[in-house]
C-alpha cells in the first residue's frame, strides 16, 4: 500500500495525517505552538517553531503508524493565509512572522487607497484592503523596522516557508499568493504595477506555481530528522480555506461550504475570474487549477462560543452546553448576540465594532445564551450567504464543517437560517484532507480532484430545512441586522474605557 501525506499548518498547531490510496485516515499526529502578543493587536509567530512542531509530528505519524517511509509517495501543504515570513539573501529569518490575525496596519490599509484607489485594487486583487492581508504588513516593516527591510531577500507565506525548510525549494502558490494583495487574481501573476506604487520590489515575491504542482523531494537534513525518504516528492499545497474546500468536495459550480472553526467562513465555488462583488466578499484563486472561490468571515465564529463556554460554563463540555438548544426556543427566549469580540470582517470591515446581547431579562437562563450565541454566529455567517445571493449566486446545499457539523440541533439551525440543505460528512479531517488530496492527485493516483474527492469523501446526514422556523429566522434575522448600526457608534466610543 501507497500513502500520502497531508500537513495543516495551523495558528494554534500543526495537525499532520497518512492517508492510503482509498482515502482512509491512517494516523494524524498534531503537535501545538504558541502565539506572541507583545502588545494589543499584534499577533506573531516564529517560524522556526513551526518547522520544529512539525518535524516532531512527522516523526511520530511515521514511528506510530508502523509503515515503511518509503511507502510514502508524497507530501502536500494547507497553511494558515497572509502571515509575513522574511528572508535575507542568505535565507536567513529576519524576524518573527506577522500573522493574519495581527491588526497593527490600519495606517498601511489607508495608504494602500491613497496610493492605488479603491476601484484599482479591487481591479487587480479583487479585495479590500484590510489588516488581515500580507502587503499592509510588508509596508509596515518598511516602515517601522527600515533596517529589516533592506536586508529582505524574498517575502514567504507561512506554509512555504515549512515547505522551503524541508525542500530547500523556495516557492509560492496562486490559492495563498491570492491572500497578499500582490497577485492580479485573473492573470494569476504577481502585480508589476501595484509593486511599484507602493515601492516593494516585485524581485521579493517567490516563483508561483500550481497546487498540485511537485517542487522538489524531502531534502538529506529533514530525511534525518524524521525518517522520511529523499524519494518522497513535496507538491506545494494551497491556502487553509482553498484546501478546506477541497476536502469538503467544494470542486464545481454552485457547492458551497460552511466551516466553522476559531473563525468561520463561507466559501463558494466560482469557475470564472470576472466576477464582480464590489470587494463586499473575498475572491481567491483556488487550489484547483484555474477555479477560484468567492469567501465571507466571521472573525469570531467558534470563537464566541468558546468565549462563553470558558466564561460562564467552565465546568460544561461543549456538549453538554449544547445539549440545551433543542429545549430553547427559536428566538433564544427574545435574546440576540452580535459575534463581534474581535470586530467584524463580512460584511462589516470594521475592527472597532464589539459584540452584544440584546433583550436580556431576569427570567433568562444559561441554555437561552448558549443558542443566542449559536444563532448569532450563524445569523453573522448567512450575511456572506445573502451577499453571494443578491450578485446572482444560487445556492441550496452547503457542506458543513468544524464545530458547527459537531452538534445535530446547531446543523439544523444553519439549515433553517441559510435556507439550503446542510450536508454533514462521514469523516471530517479538513485543510489537512485537502492537502492530502493535492498530494494524491499530484502522485497520479487520480486524474482529477473531483475523482479523488469521490473516493476520498462521503457525507453521512443531510439535513432539509423546516419552512416554518424559515420563516421565524427570516424575522428575527431582520433583527439582527439591524444590531450593528445601531452599536458601532457605542463601540467606538466604549473604546475608551478599555483599559486593557
Amino acid at each position: 500500500m501507497k500513502y500520502v501525506i497531508g500537513i495543516d499548518l495551523g495558528t494554534s498547531a500543526v495537525k499532520t495525517i497518512l492517508v492510503d490510496r482509498k482515502g482512509q485516515i491512517c494516523a494524524v499526529v498534531s503537535k501545538s505552538y504558541p502565539l506572541i502578543h507583545e502588545q494589543t493587536g499584534y499577533s506573531e509567530q516564529d517560524p522556526e517553531e513551526w518547522v520544529q512542531q512539525t518535524t516532531r509530528a512527522l516523526k511520530e505519524l511515521i514511528s506510530s503508524s508502523n509503515i515503511k517511509p518509503e511507502d510514502i509517495e508524497g507530501i502536500s501543504y494547507s497553511g494558515q493565509m497572509h502571515g509575513l515570513v522574511l528572508l535575507d539573501e542568505s535565507y536567513n529569518l529576519l524576524r518573527n512572522s506577522i500573522l493574519w490575525n495581527d491588526t497593527r496596519t490600519t495606517e498601511q490599509c489607508n495608504y494602500l487607497y491613497k496610493v492605488i484607489g479603491e476601484k484599482r485594487l479591487l481591479e487587480i486583487t479583487k479585495n479590500q484592503a484590510l489588516e488581515g492581508f500580507t502587503l499592509p504588513k510588508l509596508l509596515w516593516v518598511k516602515e517601522r523596522e527600515p533596517e529589516i527591510f533592506e536586508k529582505t531577500a524574498v517575502f514567504m507565506l507561512p506554509k512555504d516557508y515549512l515547505r522551503f525548510k524541508m525542500t530547500g525549494c523556495i516557492h509560492s502558490e496562486y490559492s495563498d499568493a491570492a491572500g497578499t494583495l500582490l497577485l492580479n487574481i485573473s492573470k494569476k501573476k504577481w502585480d508589476e504595477e501595484l509593486c511599484e506604487l507602493v515601492g516593494v520590489s516585485i524581485s521579493l515575491c517567490p516563483p508561483l506555481v500550481e497546487s498540485s504542482e511537485c517542487i522538489g523531494n524531502v531534502n538529506e537534513e529533514f530525511s534525518q530528522k524524521t525518517g522520511l525518504t529523499t524519494s518522497t516528492k513535496v507538491f506545494a499545497g494551497g491556502a487553509d480555506n482553498a484546501c478546506g474546500a477541497i476536502g469538503a468536495g467544494i470542486l464545481s459550480p454552485g457547492e458551497t461550504l460552511c466551516s466553522i472553526g476559531t473563525s468561520g467562513v463561507v466559501l463558494s465555488y466560482e469557475e470564472r475570474s470576472d466576477r464582480d462583488f464590489n470587494g463586499k466578499v473575498h475572491y481567491f484563486n483556488h487550489g484547483k487549477e484555474n477555479a477560484f472561490y468567492t469567501m465571507g468571515v466571521t472573525l469570531s465564529a467558534g470563537h464566541s462560543l468558546n468565549w462563553f463556554k470558558e466564561n460562564f460554563a467552565e465546568n460544561d463540555t461543549f456538549e453538554e452546553l449544547l445539549a440545551d438548544l433543542k429545549n430553547v426556543p427559536i428566538g433564544s427566549n427574545g435574546l440576540l448576540f452580535t459575534p463581534y469580540l474581535v470586530g467584524e470582517r463580512t460584511p462589516h470591515a470594521d475592527a472597532t465594532i464589539r459584540g452584544s446581547f440584546i433583550g436580556m431579562d431576569a427570567s433568562h437562563k444559561k441554555s437561552d445564551f448558549t443558542r443566542a450565541v449559536v444563532e448569532g454566529i450563524t445569523f453573522s455567517l448567512n450575511e456572506s450567504i445573502e451577499i453571494f445571493r443578491e450578485y446572482g449566486k444560487e445556492i441550496t446545499s452547503i457542506v458543513s464543517i468544524g464545530g458547527g457539523a459537531k452538534n445535530e440541533q446547531w446543523l439544523q439551525i444553519q439549515a433553517d437560517i441559510f435556507n439550503a440543505k446542510i450536508i454533514k460528512l462521514s469523516t471530517e479531517q479538513g485543510p489537512a484532507l485537502g492537502a492530502a488530496m493535492l498530494a494524491s492527485y499530484g502522485c497520479g493516483w487520480y486524474n482529477s480532484l473531483e475523482k479523488c474527492a469521490n473516493a476520498f469523501i462521503t457525507s453521512s446526514k443531510i439535513y432539509y430545512p423546516n419552512q416554518a422556523s424559515v420563516k421565524v429566522y427570516k424575522q428575527l434575522y431582520a433583527l439582527y441586522k439591524e444590531v450593528y448600526n445601531q452599536t458601532k457608534e457605542l463601540s467606538k466610543e466604549l473604546n475608551q474605557f478599555n483599559k486593557r
